[in-house]
C-alpha cells in the first residue's frame, strides 16, 4: 500500500540529457586550454609556493 502511494506522489524525473547536447554546441571566444595543462600549472604553482620559503627564508 505504501509503495503505491509513494510512486504516485513522486513527480516523474526529467530527461537526463535534456540540455547537455545544446550546451556543447555553443562556441565562446577566449583561451582554450586542455585540462592536463590546467592541472600541471596548478601543481607547479603549489610546488613553487612550497619551495619559495625554503629557498628565500623570511627575514
Amino acid at each position: 500500500m505504501s509503495r503505491r502511494r509513494r510512486t504516485r506522489d513522486q513527480a516523474p524525473m526529467p530527461a537526463v540529457s535534456a540540455g547537455l547536447l545544446r550546451f556543447f554546441e555553443e562556441e565562446t571566444p577566449g583561451i582554450r586550454l586542455r585540462p592536463e595543462v590546467v592541472v600541471a600549472l596548478s601543481i607547479g604553482l603549489i610546488v613553487f609556493s612550497i619551495l619559495l620559503p625554503m629557498l628565500y627564508p623570511p627575514v
